[in-house]
């Protein structure tokens, strides 16, 4: 994720150029077969103590869930090097077998249709250790400068199966959760959601319970683990007043570089509450967590490993991009992670509009130039469907996504309808998931165009359009001529251009087939074409 170091691109995105290749375990994660989809988790009940010396946990996850259809054995998933010990139905064991990274629990008669049911899990052993956090996630066990226990986990893409029992699909969120886990004495663990009490416990521990009062993703449920400072502030909507909890958690000899730092939170919502409507988590609050790797959007607890440091546009990269996915992400979220292009494209576009809300829309353009560097066009946007896709070859997900909506935002050509498509996308899928077709079929719906092709033409193809163009010249007039060639049938996106000299642009409505325009009879030696509002290739004939 880090911008402008091209040469740490790959490694960092944790992406291959080489095609992904599927097995069994990649279908029974990511596919919705009848043992996942018989039932719908409503909320899971996490309890945890960690011990830190032999970096392993133990504990049990209790799981409440609505009964879809009459089923008799269900699917859920734990990696395979961690200890089933039991499943606890009703007071009384069940039957489980193991498959990788899955296990069927078999019951003993029927769960009916419509019955909420619930059990409990319980489970032992070291958790996968993160290679390279977040984007090749574990648990991670360090040291603060002071030889304190840092402690933090990263999951997604690789999943939260890897430290805990759950359905582990993108389209089930549980609408709740609590957490309880126990830490040595004098460390604390911050979760998600709002913290709701403490315990001490006789042998040298101290229990910490998080109840989170929202739908989540599953990879975004964390623990943070360190000898923290924790103070608070107060953001006050710019909509209807109400107050929102703000809440930090920095290393304890970070705590007064934090304060002045963090003091872009504010404007920051400010601006996203103009773009997008108000903080979607708002009973939860918002919360930063200093980790040990580098950031992650974990709902309501945001992993920050910036080590305090703005960009040369002014602003905390991490902040604002791992803040921005609590609307796109974490508020609105996909069913598949094949479809992880509307997380990443809109929170990258987010940091942009940041530019233009807080500089102005020439510096949001600047920015966004220097986005276009990390386009590497090899593999579509859209990823395989129903078997966990995590891995893209490139970035494009992210810079090419945003130049997508970048090059939609120019073909709708009115800031007033953009504006109100973007925030009242935020407004009706709050809290909800969706699908590629659904973000096309609402953009089309408020906009009033057709913009599927170009959608299309992005997400599903490698490389982008190429305009075509050329200068003719007959008697003593010049014409410019120009098609579009794009592998989408019916690719529709207009382009505006300038003669050299002129203020402003005109607007042109290329299609596949060849078409001119008079330019004039004066010689005209260069078209300028819109490069900072469109992404295509250019191609002089």
């Amino acid at each position: 994720m880090k911008y402008y170091l091209s040469i740490l691109f790959f490694s960092i995105f944790g992406t291959s150029l080489f095609a992904q290749t599927y097995t069994r375990q990649d279908s029974l994660r990511g596919a919705l077969s009848p043992l996942r989809t018989c039932f719908d988790v409503t909320h899971y009940d996490l309890n945890l103590r960690l011990n830190i010396p032999q970096k392993s946990i133990a504990g049990h996850n209790t799981i409440s869930y609505l009964v879809k259809t009459d089923f008799q054995e269900l699917q859920l998933d734990l990696f395979a090097n961690m200890s089933l010990d039991s499943v606890v139905f009703e007071g009384k064991k069940l039957l489980f077998e193991r498959e990788g990274n899955a296990f069927f629990v078999r019951f003993p008669q029927i769960q009916a249709k419509g019955s909420q049911q619930k059990l409990a899990v319980y489970y032992h052993g070291e958790p996968r250790a993160a290679v390279n956090p977040p984007w090749d996630g574990g648990f991670s066990f360090r040291k603060d400068k002071n030889g304190n226990d840092w402690i933090g986990v990263s999951c997604e893409g690789i999943g939260a199966s890897l430290w805990f029992p759950n359905k582990d699909h993108l389209s089930d969120e549980p609408d709740s959760v609590r957490i309880y886990c126990e830490v040595p004495n004098g460390l604390t663990c911050v979760a998600n959601g709002r913290e709701t009490g403490q315990r001490k416990t006789a042998d040298g521990y101290t229990g910490f319970e998080w109840k989170v009062s929202y739908p989540i993703n599953n990879y975004n449920i964390t623990l943070n683990i360190g000898k923290y400072s924790h103070f608070s502030d107060t953001f006050v909507s710019t909509i209807d007043g109400e107050k929102l909890a703000l809440d930090y958690y920095v290393l304890n000899y970070n705590t007064k570089q934090a304060k002045k730092h963090f003091a872009q939170v504010k404007p920051m919502l400010a601006c996203f509450e103009k773009y997008f409507d108000k903080y979607p988590f708002w009973r939860d609050g918002y919360a930063l967590v200093e980790t040990p790797y580098w950031g992650m959007e974990h709902q309501g607890a945001i992993a920050y490993g910036n080590n305090y440091k703005n960009n040369k546009w002014g602003f905390d990269f991490i902040i604002i991009h791992e803040s921005g996915h609590e609307y796109f992400g974490n508020s609105l979220s996909v069913n598949d992670h094949a479809e992880m292009w509307i997380h990443e494209a809109f929170t990258t576009y987010v940091e942009a509009l940041y530019l233009e809300c807080t500089k102005n829309y020439e510096v949001a353009l600047a920015y966004l130039q220097e986005q276009k560097k990390q386009i590497y066009n090899i593999s579509p946007m859209l990823g395989d469907m129903d078997i966990n896709h995590t891995k893209w070859e490139g970035a494009d997900i992210y810079y090419k996504g945003t130049w997508l909506l970048h090059s939609l935002r120019n073909t709708i050509d009115d800031d007033k309808v953009w504006f109100s498509t973007i925030k009242n996308f935020c407004k009706q899928y709050k809290i909800s998931m969706l699908n590629t077709q659904q973000v096309i079929d609402f953009f089309e719906k408020e906009t009033g165009k057709k913009l599927a092709p170009i959608f299309y033409q992005y997400l599903k193809q490698p490389k982008p359009p190429r305009l075509s163009y050329q200068l003719v010249k007959e008697n003593d007039t010049t014409y410019l001529q120009f098609r579009w060639w794009a592998e989408q049938p019916y690719f529709n996106m207009p382009m505006k251009f300038k003669l050299k000299g002129d203020k402003t642009y005109q607007t042109i409505y290329p299609t596949s087939e060849v078409q001119r325009i008079v330019l004039g009879k004066k010689d005209v030696q260069e078209v300028i074409f819109a490069e900072e509002l469109f992404y295509f290739t250019l191609v002089q004939e």
